[in-house]
């Protein structure tokens, strides 16, 4: 398993491609800009994209999605609460084979209704916009809930392993990736007391 992480466009965002060696097919997360670049990788590396993954619905996250899928023919996976198009639903706790691996969706709302986080092969956590490297995503647009976002990331990701490997959806840390220990170490959005003191102060 590999997975080969690319900063586009302006809004500082990761597309990854994640890549099955023993059979050179691919699973494409979140196209959004520079598409050239990932399909030009897909064709150089001889690579047949299986699926498209969205970690959520916001526009720069998915803008690449029809592109993508017509150049390669890959279906487009969406949580089941994503309100746009999609070929297959997903589910809080679906496992996606891939290869001799295996995806594990774990719906995290809180930036949006629909965000998830995948778990690959108990390996790598990409996160979307649920946490960056230092941060998390803003909770001020529509489907934004503080009171979600505390509950994915006190309920969910605080209990997971720790060296998961952490590639977020945005460049907007000091680095672009991490581990999840640190994040839980250093992240100030792991060090509220309680429910009510995150919620205070994520929606002052």
């Amino acid at each position: 398993m590999r997975i080969e992480q690319f900063l586009v466009g302006n809004m500082q965002n990761f597309t990854y491609i994640m890549i099955d060696e023993e059979n050179q097919s691919a699973i494409v997360i979140d196209p959004s800009w520079d598409l050239d670049t990932i399909t030009n990788f897909m064709k150089e590396n001889s690579l047949k994209n299986r699926f498209i993954i969205n970690t959520h619905s916001h526009f720069d996250h998915v803008v690449g999605n029809d592109f993508v899928s017509k150049d390669t023919g890959a279906k487009v996976m969406q949580h089941t609460s994503s309100p746009l198009p999609k070929d297959v639903e997903l589910h809080d706790g679906d496992l996606i084979p891939f290869g001799k691996f295996t995806i594990k969706v774990v719906h995290t709302p809180g930036h949006s209704k629909d965000s998830i986080c995948l778990v690959v092969d108990n390996e790598f956590i990409i996160t979307g916009d649920t946490i960056f490297v230092g941060s998390c995503g803003r909770l001020d647009l529509p489907g934004g809930s503080a009171e979600e976002m505390y509950d994915s990331i006190y309920g969910k990701l605080i209990n997971m392993k720790g060296e998961l490997k952490v590639l977020p959806g945005h460049h907007y840390g000091s680095s672009k990736t991490s581990t999840l220990q640190k994040e839980i170490d250093t992240n100030f959005v792991f060090k509220f007391k309680d429910k009510d003191e995150f919620v205070a102060f994520m929606n002052r």
